[in-house]
């Protein structure tokens, strides 16, 4: 049987990304695109990968974003057809882009003749991703090979292409993970004309092959010979953001620093660190101390964390493995590191200083502070957003995963994480803050953190919810997944009112209504009638204790926990709970 050329370079390439660690692809349904498909399902079937379907492009390339999250940073490649699918990428490209994720974008096109002819769904492909991706590639479209030589020729340049995507995409040399974009023309046709034969089955004990030529991550450290630092390293704080890792902890705590960690940083829990600390911010017989900050990670959580940043009278050490910009929208950093030297991690002669302990004890006051307000006595009139997080990390553990949704979620997770023990570990869609996708980064997630082992739970606010509500889609033949999504639904956009739209809108009846209209986007969805139109478990709880249970309770598949909270008072809540922080410093 002789195969078409776009097939066989289709089957090549899936079996060439197999051999260097691929084991997950999402494809999203297009013809241009068969030729990738048939060499996918025939992969799957095999057993050398896992396929994962999607009828929404833009919902395929976060699935492909949360599988790589929950596989700790294993390449996963997304397929699309050519036109505005590609287009539907680019969402998450940019997410994974600033996140450091290795997505591997393999997007049919037409021939080139066929380019600007105006062909059905052609347009400019090439390039399209602009500075996001790591990698860019216009493969040809390929033809019958004239000989063994030539088809021998070909498959070793297609390998180099590949080989080259997934060192990019991994950083190998550049320590800047991140999106590849192999652009891939084919002709017709673009199926077999008979079914294939097959590839031959793995054995599920032999495990996945090796990659052929296997690439080695070079260790980049700058090794200072002390913490030579500015300021007084007494009055110094390390601040973690997103994806700093256990690293940020280990410093404050060898050389006895205050630990300000978001929630997704990796870092959070342990002796240093301090409770409400956005919210101590505001306290000068605080704040005013600080001399000097440790960044690691990419903090985007907090406006005080930002300010602090940008203060003349602060320095700051960023430190920032790899080639990528580092993290610095206040444009202060003094240092930026690739890394640390094991001496930064040998305890100091004072682990505890005068400065350690009274941010320790303003901490441990906060806590108290936000302890009372999301106790069960607290909110007997019907829960909170602040309450609900607390009841969601309260009864999760080490054994699980928390994906959070950007605006307030996350915010509302990052006062009450810590308060009742080491919580989960979190993750997020940090890398650009935005709220698009994350039901079907949770799903992709849950898929690959349940190989780990791990349960995945999600905490989104309605809207988060709701833009990407078309992530619940899955077909029959998916794999299976469990996932449970606590939705705190407040009918509209409360992170504004925190911000200082709320504030204007406070002024008056005019300036209220334009607020409600353009920034709160009240929505009167019914998500029951939504999730049962997906298919999907739905149960809507009333109050803390009965979020409690359900969280608690057995569950399997996708479902839905919808807790509705007031939104009206947000912006008095917040102050409230500001004041009486500072309040307790005494």
């Amino acid at each position: 049987m002789t195969i078409p050329p776009a097939v066989a370079t289709a089957r090549a390439l899936i079996a060439d990304l197999v051999s260097r660690g691929v084991r997950d692809a999402v494809l999203a349904p297009g013809s241009r695109s068969a030729p990738l498909a048939y060499a996918l399902a025939e992969a799957a079937d095999a057993g050398h990968l896992t396929l994962h379907v999607r009828i929404d492009e833009r919902d395929a390339g976060f699935l492909a974003l949360g599988l790589s999250k929950g596989a700790e940073g294993a390449p996963v490649a997304v397929v699309t057809t050519s036109g505005t699918a590609v287009a539907n990428l680019h969402p998450a490209v940019l997410e994974a882009n600033h996140a450091g994720l290795p997505l591997i974008l393999l997007t049919a096109d037409r021939p080139h003749e066929l380019r600007g002819t105006g062909a059905s769904q052609t347009t400019d492909q090439v390039g399209i991703f602009g500075s996001a991706v790591r990698y860019a590639v216009d493969v040809p479209a390929p033809v019958a090979p004239a000989g063994e030589d030539d088809a021998a020729a070909a498959l070793r340049d297609l390998r180099s292409v590949a080989g080259r995507a997934v060192a990019a995409a991994l950083g190998f040399r550049s320590g800047h993970p991140g999106p590849v974009h192999l652009n891939l023309a084919f002709r017709d046709p673009l199926a077999p004309s008979a079914p294939l034969p097959g590839l031959p089955a793995r054995d599920a004990d032999e495990g996945h092959p090796k990659p052929d030529a296997p690439l080695v991550v070079p260790a980049v450290h700058q090794h200072l010979g002390s913490p030579a630092l500015p300021g007084d390293p007494e009055r110094t704080v390390v601040v973690a953001g997103d994806d700093a890792g256990p690293e940020a902890r280990q410093l404050a705590e060898a050389q006895g620093w205050p630990l300000f960690a978001e929630p997704s940083s990796g870092a959070t829990g342990g002796p240093n660190a301090i409770a409400g600390y956005r919210m101590l911010l505001g306290a000068d017989e605080l704040a005013g101390g600080i001399e000097h900050v440790v960044v690691l990670g990419r903090p985007t959580l907090s406006r005080p964390v930002q300010r602090l940043l940008g203060r003349p009278s602060v320095a700051v050490t960023v430190v920032t493995p790899g080639a990528g910009p580092w993290p610095d929208a206040a444009r202060n950093a003094a240092v930026v590191l690739p890394g640390l030297a094991p001496v930064w991690f040998e305890p100091a002669e004072r682990p505890t200083t005068p400065f350690l302990e009274r941010w320790q004890a303003a901490g441990a006051s906060a806590a108290i502070v936000l302890d009372e307000a999301t106790s069960d006595d607290a909110v007997l009139g019907g829960p909170t957003a602040l309450s609900v997080a607390r009841a969601v990390a309260r009864v999760l553990g080490p054994a699980d995963l928390l994906v959070v949704g950007s605006s307030n979620p996350v915010r509302d997770l990052e006062l009450v994480l810590g308060l009742d023990g080491p919580g989960p570990a979190v993750l997020a869609n940090r890398g650009l803050a935005g709220i698009d996708g994350t039901v079907s980064t949770a799903v992709g997630v849950a898929l690959a953190a349940a190989r780990r082992g791990l349960r995945t739970r999600a905490l989104l606010g309605d809207l988060t919810f709701l833009h990407d509500v078309g992530g619940l889609l899955r077909g029959p033949d998916e794999p299976p997944v469990d996932l449970e999504i606590v939705v705190v639904n407040d009918d509209g956009g409360s992170i504004f009112a925190t911000l200082e739209h709320g504030a204007l809108a406070a002024t008056g009846d005019a300036a209220s209504a334009t607020f409600e209209r353009v920034f709160g986007t009240p929505h009167g969805a019914n998500l029951a009638q939504l999730c049962a139109g997906y298919g999907v478990d739905h149960q809507l709880v009333k109050d803390v204790p009965t979020l409690r249970h359900a969280l608690q309770a057995p569950s399997h598949g996708v479902q839905v926990i919808e807790v509705r909270v007031p939104r009206v008072d947000r912006l008095a809540e917040v102050h409230t709970l500001a004041d009486r922080i500072r309040t307790g410093l005494g």
